[in-house]
């Protein structure tokens, strides 16, 4: 069996998946939708697409696309997940799913409606090193859980016009590593204390976004967690993930071009952190994508469901409402912070 897949947005993110899934031999990526399609079309056909449209329902009434990747701005997603949901399409949906709770629950109940998959792609599960921190805790290696402490710091800030579209810190950046706090944890997130600063960009802060965050997090589990995250570390890309329990410790460093270090009488050194997270979660990607692949192929669940995104999302939204109260926010308290 062949699937079929269109891929609605073909910006850096769209483009990447186009070229792992074109490393998978039962994937045909048959079309490709932009809103500006005059810059693709010499990479279109380099990469054998045959359709290429500045409208993505050509995508979803096509009848023999199986399904769609949606790499479009969020505020376009919870619709196109409705749409190809009620096409017949499975779907693969960039995170954040949208920046309200309540659309991304209305889109949730049109893909259980239809039948149809959705994977989310918050492709950090899917990096072998923190996999293997995952398993650890599930096989019980450092036995109860107490502490789990995730660093997540970006080489640069992007352009403070991406920020003003990005929804924020914790739905842009820091959502990721809500949801490996429930992946590796293994259980779910019931508080929320947040705290912001702008230390990195002036321009960020106007924009009325922060640059430099901490957040403590409380789990059912009686487990307590803390990501620090900032938009830029001047040595590289900072993705550092420690769990500790009970029987011991795991935990997954950055991702160096080497793991060599050189010790003299004047210092001692080793590779920066890897730069790009293009190249820190190259592997991370091609795994995430080639899962869905079997999912769909073999009719199994996915890796990472839209229950995920929601709940990923629902953490965004209660860090930011306590980092304007300045107060912790109960998960219970989904209700006052959705929309």
């Amino acid at each position: 069996m062949t699937l079929n897949i269109g891929i609605i947005g073909a910006g850096r993110i769209g483009k990447l998946h186009v070229d792992n899934l074109r490393g998978i031999s039962q994937i045909q990526v048959k079309s490709v939708s932009d809103v500006v399609i005059d810059h693709l079309e010499s990479w279109a056909k380099e990469k054998q697409i045959e359709v290429l449209t500045t409208d993505y329902h050509d995508i979803l009434n096509d009848p023999v696309i199986d399904a769609v990747f949606i790499c479009s701005p969020t505020n376009t997603h919870a619709t196109i997940i409705k749409e190809a949901a009620a096409a017949g399409k499975h779907i693969f949906c960039e995170k954040p799913v949208s920046f309200s709770v309540e659309e991304t629950e209305e889109a949730l109940e049109a893909v259980k409606k239809a039948g149809v998959k959705l994977q989310v792609g918050f492709n950090r599960r899917f990096d072998p090193n923190f996999r293997k921190v995952r398993q650890i805790v599930q096989d019980g290696g450092i036995g109860t859980p107490h502490i789990l402490r995730i660093t997540s710091r970006d080489p640069e800030p992007p352009g403070v016009e991406y920020i003003k579209s990005s929804g924020g810190l914790f739905m842009d950046m820091t959502i990721h590593d809500f949801d490996m706090a429930r992946y590796v944890m293994g259980s779910e997130v019931t508080e929320v204390y947040a705290s912001g600063a702008v230390l990195v960009s002036p321009e960020i802060g106007e924009a009325g976004d922060i640059d430099t965050a901490i957040v403590t997090l409380k789990f059912a589990n009686g487990a307590i967690g803390v990501i620090d995250n900032s938009r830029q570390a001047v040595y590289g890309y900072d993705q550092r993930l420690e769990i500790f329990g009970e029987k011991g410790a795991a935990q997954a460093d950055n991702n160096r071009a080497t793991n060599v270090e050189v010790s003299t009488a004047e210092h001692v050194s080793k590779d920066k952190p890897l730069y790009f997270f293009l190249e820190r979660y190259n592997q991370a990607y091609i795994d995430e994508v080639t899962e869905f692949a079997n999912a769909i192929l073999l009719n199994q669940e996915v890796s990472c469901t839209g229950f995920d995104g929601l709940q990923a999302q629902v953490i965004a939204k209660a860090a930011k409402k306590s980092l304007e109260t300045g107060a912790p926010v109960l998960l219970q308290e989904t209700a006052s912070i959705a929309g």
